[in-house]
């Protein structure tokens, strides 16, 4: 029984940059490796995440497992929301 939180594959994609993230919509992505939040731009997109791309996550402790539909992340931090005054 996997222990991370099951996230469906299309959600994770590499950035031009290398780096693999999380979309959390409205323009916000999370860098999977860093856990950094950070506007994202359509440019920015490079592909979806490959199996090598997310062995590279396993190997670095971010992610439990994955298989053709979901990826076991570890506990992120939740998205910044904006508060009520």
């Amino acid at each position: 029984m996997p222990g991370g939180v099951p996230i469906d594959r299309q959600w994770i994609y590499v950035l031009r940059d290398g780096r693999t993230v999380l979309d959390w919509s409205e323009g916000l992505v999370q860098d999977l490796l860093s856990g950094e939040f950070e506007p994202f731009s359509k440019e920015a997109f490079s592909h979806p995440a490959q199996d090598a791309d997310l062995e590279f996550l396993k190997r670095a402790g971010r992610i439990e497992r994955f298989d053709e539909r979901h990826v076991y992340v570890y506990s992120l931090p939740e998205p910044p929301r904006p508060t009520l005054e």
